[in-house]
């Protein structure tokens, strides 16, 4: 038996045991992880430093949201509503067929595979959003390190397995596995893997899902695989914040040189104000200092990409940047009419770094148009008055569909962690639009409803029975009870 067969016989059996056990045992094991992470921070902050060329200030950041992330799923499963319980009590008297005693909830699937990404080392990664809400839901989990950061991965895996330990969890509750691509089909592709959950670019999500799809049995794939969040400004909001509105953009554009899945990579603004919007840009931009990327892979598909863009003669260049040998990522800044953007493909397609495309729109017709041609992103922002954005619903209307979070202020740079946020747009940015990978509600792409039916008392799971014991929010005859 290979050591992949033999990881995924550990992680079943593990599942038969945690899919048993109760709200307070799930959630003091969630806590434990927590708990260990924190008492690396010493260690860790400074090793995922140096492994991702992101600085230590960034890294304590990223830890807090990790653990906090953590905590919140600690709650949730001390909560317990999330298992969406529906009771619909039988009624023998019912003619002419008597109505029988039908019980739903949401159950763990099994054996889940994580991907680690590299732009997170922390909050993506080994005790990430995926990871960790695979665990609240009751499934094991089977982690694929990224090879960019090894060491940080192992440490945190370390703390995983001490709060395993502690907590007395089956021993194949969570299991840290590294190696290359051919590993990472091979899971994806074992019978005994229940689902998938990866952060990346397209292309390796991509070859996941079909991976998946070819199965005998198929099994869902949870893949974010980025996205241009493009920013729409409307004329009259331009026209009383162009400095802060320019200031704004350029910030969230080089934040972190660019490496967030949800980095503007295109900014939509009218003809009137093109050319002072642009020039404030440029000028913020040329004060920003260049900053290393987080890997040598990463750093030469930026500037690979941006050579290809430059093939464009329809593409305007205001800024540009060369590539180097110390991993520097510098901003670099294209224009384009509207028109043209329309009719080229190639301008929708993600680069990953600080670079965007800044295009020239005539009229909100001229956006309606674009919206309608939007391939699916993460996030779309729009900038606007209160009288532009009620004057312009249907572009609105157009808009909300081609991504997952819709905003209307700020920046789409940095994602709230938190029960109502919706991280996962339609296809090509995730696989799935239906689920997310940030929030409570990413516990629910590892669970699937199961209904019991006349279910002797003795056998009834405690978020079912009659007397409610775990005082849950519950859907009992049509009415939602605690």
């Amino acid at each position: 038996m290979s050591k992949i067969a033999n990881s995924f016989q550990e992680a079943q059996q593990a599942f038969l045991i945690l899919k048993q056990q109760s709200n307070r045992d799930r959630t003091t094991f969630l806590e434990e992880i927590a708990n260990q992470i924190e008492l690396l921070k010493e260690e860790l902050i400074p090793m995922a430093a140096k492994e991702s060329n992101l600085p230590e200030g960034r890294i304590t950041g990223e830890l807090g949201r990790t653990v906090g992330q953590i905590r919140l799923f600690a709650g949730l499963v001390k909560e317990g509503s999330w298992v969406e319980a529906v009771i619909d009590h039988e009624d023998s008297e019912r003619k002419p067929v008597p109505k029988p005693d039908i019980r739903r909830m949401l159950r763990p699937l099994g054996p889940v595979v994580v991907f680690g990404a590299s732009n997170f080392p922390l909050a993506f990664s080994t005790a990430g959003g995926d990871t960790i809400s695979a665990l609240a839901s009751g499934c094991p989990v089977l982690y694929k390190a990224h090879p960019a950061h090894p060491e940080t991965s192992r440490m945190v895996a370390k703390a995983i397995q001490t709060a395993v330990g502690i907590c007395q969890m089956p021993e194949g509750t969570f299991q840290h596995i590294e190696g290359g691509i051919d590993t990472g089909q091979e899971l994806a592709a074992h019978p005994l893997a229940k689902a998938v959950a990866f952060t990346g670019s397209f292309k390796g999500g991509k070859a996941l899902f079909d991976t998946c799809n070819k199965r005998e049995i198929p099994i869902p794939v949870y893949a974010e695989m980025g996205s241009v969040n493009p920013i729409f400004v409307l004329e009259a909001y331009l026209s009383e914040n162009l400095e802060s509105a320019a200031t704004a953009y350029a910030n969230s554009l080089v934040l972190g040189v660019g490496q967030f899945c949800t980095n503007p990579g295109l900014i939509f603004v009218p003809k009137s104000h093109e050319a002072a919007f642009s020039s404030q840009v440029i000028s913020q931009l040329k004060t920003v200092a260049g900053a290393p990327m987080l890997h040598e892979g990463i750093c030469k598909t930026y500037h690979e990409a941006l050579k290809n863009l430059a093939i464009s003669e329809k593409l305007e260049w205001l800024l540009t940047t060369e590539a180097n040998q110390l991993l520097i990522g510098n901003p670099s800044l294209a224009k384009v009419k509207a028109s043209d953007w329309l009719n080229e493909e190639a301008f929708q397609e993600e680069v990953f770094g600080p670079f965007a495309i800044m295009v020239v729109y005539d009229s909100i017709a001229e956006l309606e148009e674009v919206a309608v041609q939007l391939k699916g992103q993460l996030t779309c922002t729009v900038w606007g008055t209160s009288t532009e954005l009620s004057g312009n619903k249907t572009f609105l209307n157009l808009l909300e569909e081609r991504c997952g979070r819709l905003l209307f202020k700020g920046v789409p740079t940095g994602v709230e962690v938190g029960h109502a946020m919706q991280h996962g747009g339609p296809y090509p940015s995730t696989t799935d639009s239906r689920s997310t990978s940030v929030g409570s509600f990413a516990i629910k792409r590892f669970a699937r409803p199961i209904a019991y039916q006349d279910t002797p008392e003795v056998l009834l799971l405690e978020e079912l029975k009659d007397e409610n014991p775990l005082q849950i929010l519950r859907k009992v005859d049509g009415e939602y009870l605690r």
